[in-house]
């Protein structure tokens, strides 16, 4: 496909992603809003995105519906980011600021119309509208989901004004080409629209995974959704980096979750009633009475190395913002061999399944911990990039650091290739020191180390394309397709994830494997457009979205805009 020549206007990316809000999988909502809209029957429901809250716990309204003249339901005839539009035009629906909504009188309003709705104890309530000098009702709505109805003006300057909010959104998103526009423009209202405010840690933005359900800012999400935000908003991206950066542990243990009442860094963060299920059971080696420490992968220095690809240093706060983050992400390093190698072999383990991301994983069915070939390769990689910081910036008794670092990359890659098995012709994880048979995702993570022995290469290039393997329909499925635990909906047993596919995918590169790294990530975006979206995880068969998978999911929009410009750009390959 041709690289774009022609410029997309922010117009035509707020329309192009129109054409995908259902107000089923894509909410109507607003950058920084924590307030989210849905259809339901005749009208919609109004509800709040809080963190560890189901949606059902965090209603505002139910069944918000506009009558006409006639006493009959307004259908909703047309969605773009900035406004719900009732009876082709007759009334609208728009933000008035964060936490507060207008319906007002539309452009073809013959009359006028009431408004209907249900408080989440049944209670119903109605405010007629178009009679009089008031053009709309405005629901303010505080944090404890209470909400106040009034009679207002000036609803066409809050359609505006919300508007101009999105127009400036997409003025930002990144030209890709033709074919991947549509999509792009829809990924980057996802982006946009997953963005909080998290008051309690000042000012912060955090672009959460999604407002349906993720409402926190994940270490490893943060680092998938900086990379794809990178193209078009740096300074966003920049900002996701600082979030889970900045708040290590005095060990340098970085913490699994930012969210709006703290941190989430070990077990002891977690209600009580949560705490014993996330205790090591099974395992002879952890102390069982000791909090369990909770993180996510090591790809923090890859995730770094990523936003400044495209923007300097100078322009997040220069040398000293640089080497602050260099300092954390080196102390958080060292954690993972002095805290988390539990037997202490010299290869770190997951000590519990949140840790690596990949909850569900068969790897993780036996005892713990959990010895796994990705995390050996993040742990490969993560060194190799801090060298690679260390030689590149050359201050004052960074060369030592950067020897250390590859000294100890090529002791784990030495460890990492002790878990090829031969008979498989695959790398295993090992449950408390025994070989787990199944054949999951994890283990094609070393290709990110770039430096496997050729034949070990070529069996694993031999699994990508086998369609008994990981070459189903629509690939990379989790868990290879003829294991025994195999599914094509259970999460991280089969369905296609698209951040792992983006690290095969850059496995693939680091291996010396681009036209295979292309190949893969052209059919990345196109599963994402033929599932209709970036949704958290994929059938591998069909294609669609997992009937569990969370829709406008953060990481899958942000992954699919970085391999759409990648895709965009031939000198990327």
């Amino acid at each position: 496909m041709p690289i774009p020549t022609e410029t997309t206007s922010a117009r035509e990316n707020l329309e192009a992603a129109g054409g995908h809000l259902d107000l089923v999988q894509a909410p109507f909502t607003l950058p920084r809003s924590r307030l989210i809209i849905f259809a339901q029957d005749e009208g919609l429901r109004v509800c709040t995105s809080e963190y560890e809250k189901r949606l059902a716990e965090c209603v505002v309204f139910e069944n918000l519906r506009v009558h006409g003249t006639d006493g009959r339901v307004l259908p909703v005839t047309r969605v773009l980011p900035h406004v719900i539009e009732f009876g082709g035009g007759a009334a609208t629906l728009s933000f008035a600021g964060p936490a507060a909504l207008s319906i007002g009188t539309g452009t073809r309003h013959r009359g006028p119309v009431a408004v209907h709705w249900e408080t989440p104890d049944g209670t119903e309530q109605s405010m007629a509208l178009g009679d009089g000098p008031a053009d709309s009702i405005r629901f303010t709505i505080d944090t404890d989901r209470r909400a106040v109805a009034t009679h207002a003006d000036r609803h066409a300057a809050q359609v505006a004004a919300t508007e101009a909010i999105w127009l400036q959104w997409f003025a930002k998103c990144p030209e890709v080409r033709e074919d991947l526009r549509d999509m792009a423009a829809f990924c980057w209202w996802v982006l946009g629209a997953n963005i909080v405010e998290m008051p309690a840690l000042g000012s912060a933005r955090a672009v959460v995974p999604s407002k349906i359900g993720y409402v926190g800012l994940w270490q490893w999400d943060a680092y998938f959704i900086a990379v794809g935000l990178r193209h078009g908003d740096p300074e966003l991206a920049r900002e996701q980096l600082s979030l889970a950066f900045g708040f290590p542990r005095e060990d340098g243990q970085l913490p699994d979750v930012v969210h709006e009442l703290g941190i989430l860094a070990t077990s002891d963060d977690l209600p009580a009633s949560d705490r014993e299920t996330l205790r090591r059971a099974g395992s002879a080696i952890a102390d069982p009475s000791a909090p369990v420490p909770l993180t996510k992968p090591p790809l923090a220095a890859w995730a770094l190395r990523k936003v400044l690809e495209v923007q300097p240093a100078e322009s997040f706060g220069g040398e000293d913002w640089v080497d602050a983050q260099l300092e954390t992400l080196r102390r958080s390093q060292d954690w993972w061999f002095a805290a988390s190698d539990l037997d202490g072999d010299g290869m770190p383990e997951y000590g519990h399944p949140y840790s690596s991301g990949l909850d569900d994983s068969p790897i993780f069915d036996g005892p713990l911990p959990t010895t796994a070939p990705d995390l050996g390769a993040y742990l490969v990689l993560q060194d190799l990039e801090l060298a690679g910081f260390a030689e590149r910036l050359g201050r004052e008794g960074w060369q030592a650091l950067a020897r250390k670092h590859r000294s100890r990359a090529t002791r784990t890659q030495e460890l990492l290739l002790g878990m090829w098995d031969e008979p498989s012709g695959f790398f295993q994880a090992r449950a408390a020191g025994e070989p787990v048979s199944s054949l999951a995702v994890v283990g094609l993570m070393p290709l990110l180390t770039g430096s496997l022995p050729e034949p070990i290469k070529q069996r694993m290039l031999g699994d990508l394309e086998n369609p008994d393997r990981f070459g189903t329909q629509w690939s990379i499925p989790t868990v290879a397709a003829d294991d025994a635990n195999f599914s094509t909906e259970r999460m991280w047993r089969g369905p296609v994830w698209i951040n792992t596919n983006s690290l095969v995918i850059e496995g693939l590169r680091n291996s010396g494997e681009s036209e295979r790294a292309r190949a893969l990530a052209e059919q990345t975006v196109k599963l994402v457009i033929h599932g209709g979206g970036p949704h958290e995880y994929f059938n591998p068969v069909t294609g669609q979205k997992a009937k569990t998978a969370t829709t406008a999911f953060g990481w899958s929009a942000a992954l699919f805009i970085d391999l759409a410009v990648q895709l965009s750009t031939s000198e990327r390959w």
